[in-house]
């Protein structure tokens, strides 16, 4: 796939079919990941990969507990705080699978870096036929130590951000994009 129509097309998918992503997918997408550009080439990203559509309803239920206890009271005006409240809503969109970045201690902007790796991962994702969407209302669940013994994310490992990808039950609408602000613009003739 031409890079520019898969950045031009790639959008969040919300809605997962019943078929199974596979290991080697997976394998794809992390190799794709990893060509991130990163501050003097530390390449500082780990990734816990999560897999089962029941093992991700689970996790689902216990992020959506933590965000609920953990979140500032203005949340509680957010008109989706009734989603996040109910046992019908799964947060990982019935996705079966599940991409988490982590980042490794580092000097420079580990955590950007590892933000680069996700792109890359959603692009793969898109060329390969899959639907990606990040999930950020999981990350403050993935960042408590017991969760990250539970799944075996050594204690000096940050999570940025987990990424769901699947096979689109539907294809996602398209979604107005505003033209780039550019605030200044200097250039030489």
């Amino acid at each position: 796939m031409d890079v520019l129509k898969a950045i031009y097309q790639r959008r969040a998918t919300r809605h997962y079919s019943d078929a199974e992503v596979t290991k080697s997918a997976v394998f794809d997408l992390i190799r794709a990941a990893a060509q991130a550009p990163s501050a003097l080439n530390q390449q500082p990203w780990a990734f816990a990969i999560l897999h089962g559509r029941e093992r991700l309803v689970k996790y689902s239920e216990r992020a959506k507990a933590h965000l609920l206890l953990t979140s500032d009271p203005s949340f509680g005006l957010d008109p989706r705080v009734d989603q996040y409240a109910s046992a019908e809503v799964n947060i990982f969109h019935g996705a079966d699978t599940l991409v988490l970045i982590c980042a490794k201690p580092g000097r420079f902007w580990p955590m950007q870096d590892c933000f680069l790796a996700a792109e890359n991962l959603m692009l793969a994702a898109q060329g390969m036929g899959l639907g990606s969407c990040p999930i950020g209302f999981a990350r403050p669940w993935f960042h408590l130590p017991e969760v990250k013994a539970e799944l075996g994310i050594p204690a000096n490992l940050t999570p940025v951000l987990p990424i769901v990808v699947g096979y689109a039950a539907l294809p996602p609408p398209a979604v107005e994009k505003h033209d780039a602000e550019i605030i200044c613009w200097h250039w030489d003739e």
